[in-house]
């Protein structure tokens, strides 16, 4: 691709998908850089902790960095060294160093968007 050149990618045809079953998953595309977008929903009821840890082989808590936007629901963050909660709703945009987990709060859908550069995957 040329550097000058336009790239457009879509989360309906996702290069991963983390699937979380019926609580939801995470959709990923790879631009030619590197870089990554991912179209995250979690349904009610979903927590890191018994959604997603299992799916990146257990470790004690998430270990990724995200910057990210939170398009409707209510996600709380909890940073596991200090306990510390942090709630993040609807229009806000978010960023949240390693070594959380997280759980959806109340009865709706949490939808986030997340970006990622180039060489920070997991």
């Amino acid at each position: 691709m040329q550097d000058n050149a336009i790239e457009t990618r879509r989360f309906e045809t996702p290069d991963e998908r983390l699937d979380m079953k019926e609580r939801g998953g995470i959709s990923i595309v790879k631009m030619a850089d590197g870089s990554a977008g991912m179209h995250a929903i979690f349904e009610p009821g979903w927590s890191w902790e018994v959604d997603e840890k299992p799916l990146l082989g257990s470790p004690d808590s998430c270990p990724m960095r995200h910057k990210g936007y939170c398009i409707s629901g209510k996600l709380v963050v909890r940073m596991i060294d200090t306990g510390i909660e942090t709630h993040i709703g609807t229009g806000d945009f978010f960023e949240i160093p390693p070594g959380h987990d997280a759980y959806v709060e109340g009865v709706d859908r949490v939808e986030l968007i997340l970006f990622e550069p180039a060489g920070h995957r997991h």
